[in-house]
């Protein structure tokens, strides 16, 4: 497809604010980003790049303006944001980079030690769901970096995400003799819905001052993925030069594993979710969801 973004440049050069935008630098966001830089309207943003708990912090303290945030936190901090339309990463079953790999069954650890990698809150909150409430479970958790075969040290069971947990998938966890449990699978069985592991907001304010220039970095995202979906050979080309997975591989987590929408789906996985931990969350299981409207 011939896709011509050229006007969303033309609308971000415009004077005034230049839109504070994070990026989540794992393979999963690639195709959301990839679009951007092929077309030149990555330089009218000013990009900031990080793990998705530092990007979801940023966007609540009003560092950033628009960005991705963890379905948790958005879900802590909904009064402040508007969640934009049709853009997500998520899954509809297995998504393969977020995992619990385990030496034993899951519901053998009861009491046992689960490590927790400390990059994405709503994955760690949903691995914990599943463990606890669908497992019956009570591990004992704690926290470190994610890297598997460090985790694994002094835990029974480790939860993992992104790039750390692609390459569990792939070959780590077998290597290592590793049980594998796939979050999105195990929570697409449990409920029938899809999971949203990072949505896009936008905060409050700076959208009641600038709706035009949310609309077209809006317009720019989708267009940028749908740009890098049509493109996906040469994504996954281009990407596996200088990753440590082939393009086969990569071709397969893009357009078999992720799930890069955000519709009515999907926020009924959202409120699903919010319903399922709200209790020890300290927010509303019914809150307002706010969509923002193009």
């Amino acid at each position: 497809m011939d896709v011509d973004i050229s006007h969303v440049a033309r609308v971000l050069r415009d004077p005034g604010e230049r839109p504070r935008v994070g990026h989540i630098q794992f393979l999963n966001c690639l195709p959301i980003y990839w679009g951007l830089a092929r077309t030149g309207t990555l330089l009218d943003l000013d990009l900031t790049k990080d793990t998705p708990d530092r990007l979801s912090g940023l966007l609540v303290d009003g560092t950033l303006d628009i960005g991705p945030i963890a379905c948790m936190e958005y879900l802590k901090h909904a009064d402040d944001l508007v969640l934009l339309p049709d853009i997500a990463v998520g899954s509809d079953g297995a998504v393969t980079s977020c995992l619990i790999v385990s030496q034993v069954p899951l519901r053998e650890l009861d009491g046992r030690r689960v490590a927790l990698g400390s990059t994405s809150r709503s994955s760690v909150r949903l691995a914990r769901l599943l463990l606890e409430e669908r497992e019956g479970v009570r591990p004992e958790y704690f926290t470190c970096p994610p890297d598997l075969p460090v985790m694994m040290r002094d835990a029974d069971a480790a939860v993992v995400i992104g790039d750390a947990a692609l390459r569990a998938y792939l070959h780590q966890a077998e290597d290592l003799g590793l049980l594998v449990y796939d979050l999105g699978e195990m929570w697409k069985a449990w409920t029938g819905l899809p999971f949203v592991f990072a949505a896009w907001a936008v905060r409050k304010d700076y959208l009641e001052r600038n709706p035009r220039i949310v609309r077209e970095v809006h317009r720019a995202f989708l267009e940028s993925r749908d740009l890098s979906m049509d493109e996906i050979d040469k994504v996954c080309e281009q990407a596996a030069q200088w990753e440590a997975f082939g393009e086969q591989a990569l071709r397969s987590y893009y357009t078999e594993a992720l799930d890069f929408s955000f519709g009515e789906r999907q926020l009924a996985g959202v409120r699903e979710f919010a319903r399922r931990v709200a209790s020890d969350s300290g927010f509303d299981p019914e809150l307002e969801i706010s969509v923002f409207q193009p």
